[in-house]
């Protein structure tokens, strides 16, 4: 990452930021669980796409267990 490349953290922080900006005063709820399924479907997808849809291969590079990667893209309607 050259110094000009913003980090993921930055990149995070600043969309949650326009996010907050955005919501004008409104209160904002399951901030976690919104955040994490924003995040986590792109993520498989993308890992799956480089990992030529290995999911053993998947699941490592994602330190998760196989069946746990399994149950997420399942979730994420990303396998049959």
């Amino acid at each position: 990452m050259t110094p000009e490349t913003p980090s993921l953290q930055d990149c995070v922080r600043t969309n949650m930021c326009t996010y907050f900006d955005d919501l004008d005063g409104t209160e904002p709820a399951n901030l976690h669980d919104m955040l994490m399924r924003a995040v986590e479907k792109p993520l498989l997808e993308l890992v799956m796409e480089r990992a030529q849809n290995n999911q053993s291969r998947a699941a490592q590079w994602l330190g998760l267990n196989r069946n746990t990667l399994r149950k997420k893209l399942l979730e994420h309607g990303l396998t049959d």
